[in-house]
């Protein structure tokens, strides 16, 4: 029998950490186009391992691995002239639930940090599903 040379060392593989999962977020966010990107100047995209018990029980969420995402702060459409002041639009990303939804589907975890983004902001923003799907694509792989 000949070698064999694993491609990997899979007993040293690790899951993305929540540093790995920011930085995939923020070039994930980086290829979006520019007109999607200027909707939201000074989002911050933060993530965290799992939703809190406050924004589980906020949205009626039995288990914290319902939530793959979340906006806060105020959509486009709703600023008005008490917006100065406000706190800034925020992403949570919920590390473990995303990397759940990658292991059972075949997408790449780009292509899942990718469609959250576009779809908390998206949705926010009042887009259409359509909307949101040319703005993926326009996005790359």
């Amino acid at each position: 029998m000949g070698s064999f040379a694993p491609l990997f060392d899979w007993a040293r593989m690790e899951a993305p950490g929540v540093e790995d999962l920011e930085r995939l977020a923020h070039a994930a966010y980086s290829a979006l186009p520019d007109t999607f990107r200027n909707l939201c100047d000074g989002l911050i995209i933060r993530v965290a391992d799992l939703p809190d018990e406050e924004v589980l029980d906020d949205l009626g969420l039995e288990s914290e691995f319902d939530l793959l995402g979340l906006f806060t702060g105020i959509g486009l459409a709703h600023r008005g002239e008490t917006w100065t002041g406000a706190m800034p639009n925020m992403i949570f990303l919920y590390r473990r639930p995303i990397l759940d939804y990658w292991a059972e589907h075949e997408e790449t975890l780009g292509a899942v940090v990718t469609h959250v983004l576009v779809h908390e902001i998206g949705h926010h923003f009042g887009l259409s599903d359509g909307d949101m799907e040319a703005i993926e694509l326009a996005a790359g792989p």
